[in-house]
């Protein structure tokens, strides 16, 4: 097998690529890099973690994974096709088929029972109810939840109320997962819960899975983590050592 043919198996294999990506925001007369020239490949069926201080580009470099917003100069190649040059039909279409989205907050509508906050996810998809609500409930019982489909969030525990989240992104059956601090209003035992179903998830139906999050031990369960400073993508080096320094400061707390 030529050096060009093994190549191009490696970079079939990339789900994404971006080169000089930049994100800059104006405030008045100050103009802040959100993303400074980040140049990243994201493997398909990768578990990535992404770690950083805060303020230094990880939620914005999850929102332009996610398509969530553009970048400001950049390439941001998914699948073969720069997400900066996608107009807003297809954007939208790309967040509604390929992307799963969890959040720290979990962003549960209140007045929903468990099962109508999935059922919202497929709503665009113009999905009959019966079909949606089968999906919704096969959904929840792939996150042990389906005794609780009936009950509003607050009625909820915080770690029901995130396996709530997670079925909402599964139930489109999204070829990515973005999850934005999915731990961080959780207690330890119920962190290790989640992060164990998302593992347990990402290991049974080989989805990508991306995840920001401040917490060592669950960046430790990641095939990769990277480090990000003032939107800057550091050396492998450097972001184990920031890693290490990170979590020796947690234990000295």
């Amino acid at each position: 097998m030529t050096v060009t043919t093994l190549r191009t198996l490696e970079e079939a294999s990339m789900l994404y690529h971006l080169t000089g990506v930049t994100k800059r925001y104006t405030q008045g007369r100050k103009t802040i890099d959100a993303l400074a020239g980040i140049d990243l490949q994201i493997a398909d069926g990768e578990f990535l973690v992404i770690q950083g201080s805060t303020g230094s580009g990880k939620t914005t470099l999850l929102q332009m994974l996610g398509a969530l917003d553009r970048p400001t100069s950049g390439s941001l190649i998914y699948e073969g096709r720069d997400v900066a040059k996608l107009g807003e039909g297809d954007l939208g279409e790309l967040r509604s088929h390929s992307y799963g989205f969890v959040f720290q907050s979990f962003n549960l509508i209140p007045t929903l029972t468990a099962q109508e906050n999935v059922e919202t996810a497929r709503v665009p998809w113009h999905v009959r109810g019966d079909e949606r609500r089968r999906r919704a409930m096969e959904a929840l019982a792939g996150v042990n939840l389906a005794d609780r489909a009936r009950h509003i969030p607050s009625e909820l525990s915080g770690g029901e109320q995130q396996r709530v989240a997670i079925a909402r992104a599964l139930v489109r059956e999204p070829k990515v997962i973005l999850a934005d601090e999915p731990t961080g209003n959780l207690d330890e035992r119920t962190r290790d819960d989640i992060i164990g179903l998302l593992e347990e998830l990402w290991r049974e139906r080989g989805q990508t899975l991306i995840v920001v999050t401040h917490d060592t031990w669950v960046a430790g369960r990641a095939s990769r983590r990277i480090w990000l400073e003032a939107g800057r993508l550091m050396p492998d080096e450097t972001a184990e050592r920031s890693a290490e320094r990170s979590a020796a400061e947690v234990v000295l707390a």
